[in-house]
C-alpha cells in the first residue's frame, strides 16, 4: 500500500517561512513525478510546485521566486521551503506523486496570519 506522509505545516505570521516535508512508503515503482498542491477554503485544489524524476521544477506563477521544491525522488522525499508566506497561502497542501496511478497524502495545513 502506498502512503504519502506530510509534515511541517503549521501557523505563521506574514512574513515568515515554513518548510514542508514529504515522504513516500510502499512498494512503487517508477516514479514520474512529486509535487506540491493546495486548497483553500471554497477554491479548487491548484499546483503550487512539481519535480520530475529528470529534477526538472515548475512552479504556480504566484509562488514563484518565494517558494523552493527540492529533494530526491529516488528516495522518495521532498520537501517545499516557502519563505515570505502571504495570508493568500494559507491552505492545506497536499503531497502528490505519480507514476503509472497517482496518489495525495492526507494533506497538512498552513495558516499564514496577517
Amino acid at each position: 500500500q502506498v502512503q504519502l506522509v506530510e509534515s511541517g505545516g503549521g501557523l505563521v505570521q506574514a512574513g515568515g517561512s515554513l518548510r514542508l516535508s514529504c515522504a513516500a512508503s510502499g512498494i512503487i515503482f517508477s516514479i514520474n513525478t512529486m509535487g506540491w498542491y493546495r486548497q483553500a477554503p471554497g477554491k479548487e485544489r491548484e499546483l503550487v510546485a512539481v519535480i520530475t524524476s529528470g529534477g526538472s521544477t515548475n512552479y504556480a506563477d504566484s509562488v514563484k521566486g518565494r517558494f523552493t521544491i527540492s529533494g530526491d525522488i529516488r528516495k522518495r522525499t521532498i520537501y517545499l521551503q516557502m519563505n515570505s508566506l502571504k495570508p493568500e497561502d494559507t491552505a492545506v497542501y497536499y503531497c502528490r506523486m505519480t507514476n503509472r496511478s497517482g496518489y495525495w497524502g492526507q494533506g497538512t495545513q498552513v495558516t499564514v496570519s496577517s
